[in-house]
């Protein structure tokens, strides 16, 4: 954050100035858009905005200060949506892994998998998805995902390819070799 020419002091007084004359309006905007249960967090946020870019305030701060909280709402609606799109398609996908009643395999590890898997693009999921449990090679697979087979096969190699990064940041010491290994069959599916 900058500080204004008057120094930190000033810019402390100019914010709480900010926070006692225009809190209780981003409040009552944000109870509007999203409850009264979450409107204390776009408060914050809004506020956190404004201090960070204090010097950017106008002196009308009000409409300035709203816009701030329509963009948060919007952040948190878009993040909440993402969340609850994520959340269905590992639905999906978790009664595939759970099917599979491999003594081999432990709950951590399928976690595991399911949280790399979690981090790929659902184009990405669909490609590893199409040859690793439809046992579909790369000219079927991009058949039923509408594409080229060169597509397809330059979709699965980034796939795989962030599948295992994904699978090692889940587990970054390497402590479970099985899980690799699972995550490692799934990238590598039926033969390409």
């Amino acid at each position: 954050m900058s500080t204004s020419p008057q120094g930190p002091c000033a810019d402390e007084q100019r914010f709480a100035a900010l926070w006692d004359e225009h809190a209780a309006r981003v409040h009552a905007y944000a109870a509007r858009h999203v409850g009264i249960a979450d409107a204390q967090d776009v408060v914050a946020e809004t506020f956190l905005v404004a201090w960070r870019r204090l010097a950017d305030v106008p002196e009308g701060a009000l409409p300035w200060l709203l816009v701030v909280a329509r963009n948060t709402i919007g952040n948190r609606r878009r993040s909440s949506s993402r969340r609850r799109a994520l959340e269905s398609e590992l639905g999906r996908i978790a009664h595939l892994v759970v099917r599979d009643d491999d003594p081999h395999v432990s709950v951590e590890e399928r976690e595991r998998l399911l949280a790399a898997l979690a981090r790929l693009t659902a184009r990405e999921r669909e490609a590893l998805l199409l040859v690793g449990w439809d046992g579909l090679g790369p000219v079927q697979a991009a058949q039923v995902a509408g594409c080229s087979p060169a597509t397809f096969r330059m979709r699965l190699s980034r796939a795989r390819h962030r599948l295992t990064e994904a699978d090692e940041s889940v587990d970054p010491g390497g402590q479970a070799p099985p899980a690799r290994a699972t995550a490692q069959t799934l990238a590598m599916g039926a033969s390409s």
